[in-house]
């Protein structure tokens, strides 16, 4: 029996890169850091490549995929951008907000990233190793967190590797993620409103004080999926994960946070950027550690505690 070849994990440096380059351009896939998650990228111009990646998460085809550019005039190539879109862009790019923007009829894009919808989802990242590799290619590239789909995402190459293994051929090791999350989604709509789709490290209220009005709930838009992030199972561990708990039964890992003590803690100083940054490590450990459930201590449902909490919640569903 052929035995199975792991991932090969390579340093996220210029050697690194352009290997990773190498087999984008032929039409491959490889895990990359960016400043929220690890990606799982590939060239977003390719129904094979496109296709790749949908089978190495076993990803539901209804689920969009977010495509990452290097820049504004990038974008500009791919979707219709207002205004709106323009002065969001201007403000939080490059860096963790992803917009949901009518995608242009003549984009150079496959159409599995758009999963059948009008509209495409862009961000530009802001990690060094993310551009240099978009830079490298020359091309928009499809890009969701390198997981298995709905399990727990990766803010490590070694997470990644445990989760995909010889799924991936190749890994760039460019350390923690900073963030530790996944990027803000917001959706402009066309009479002028905007829905926040998936909360991250840019607050609501800053995309508010931008756009100058409230956004409308997403699910007012019905059950469809317009983004990553949206299905309510989502970032799961493996394991019952029971949320807002004080103490621990004796049956389950404790994730403390600020006072409240634990095997580990998101952060023992109530820090709720440390905290989005340890959520997920926090989550993968809980997950190989030996009790057969989780339990999570209160988290302050503000700032970037809405989006920690989301995640919390889709992951004990």
């Amino acid at each position: 029996m052929t035995a199975i070849k792991p991932p090969v994990v390579l340093p996220a440096d210029a050697s690194g890169i352009a290997a990773a380059a190498r087999i984008i351009l032929d039409d491959g896939i490889v895990a990359v850091p960016t400043e929220t998650v690890y990606g799982l990228a590939a060239r977003a111009d390719c129904e094979a490549a496109v296709a790749a990646i949908y089978r190495a998460k076993g990803r539901p085809d209804f689920n969009p995929l977010i495509v990452h550019v290097s820049d504004v005039a990038a974008a500009m190539q791919l979707a219709v951008l207002d205004e709106r879109a323009l002065s969001l862009a201007e403000a939080f790019w490059p860096g963790a907000l992803t917009l949901v923007v009518p995608r242009r009829a003549d984009a150079p894009l496959a159409a599995a990233v758009s999963a059948g919808l009008p509209t495409i989802a862009l961000r530009c990242p802001a990690h060094p190793v993310m551009q240099s590799l978009l830079l490298a290619c020359r091309l928009p590239l499809a890009a969701p967190s390198a997981n298995r789909s709905g399990a727990v995402s990766p803010t490590s190459a070694a997470h990644v590797a445990t989760s995909l293994g010889a799924r991936v051929p190749l890994i760039l090791d460019g350390g923690s993620c900073a963030d530790g999350i996944e990027s803000t989604i917001v959706a402009l709509r066309p009479e002028g409103g905007w829905a926040l789709l998936r909360p991250g490290p840019i607050g609501e209220v800053d995309v508010a004080q931008l756009l100058g009005r409230d956004p409308e709930h997403a699910a007012s838009q019905g059950a469809r999926i317009e983004a990553p992030g949206q299905i309510m199972s989502h970032y799961a561990p493996g394991k019952p994960l029971r949320l807002n708990a004080w103490v621990a039964d004796p049956d389950e890992f404790m994730i403390g946070f600020a006072g409240i003590g634990g095997q580990l803690s998101l952060s023992c100083c109530g820090d709720l950027a440390e905290a989005a940054g340890r959520l997920y490590a926090c989550l993968h450990a809980a997950a190989a550690a030996p009790q057969p459930r989780i339990a999570v201590a209160p988290v302050p449902d503000e700032g970037i505690g809405a989006a920690i909490n989301d995640r919390l919640r889709r992951a004990a569903a």
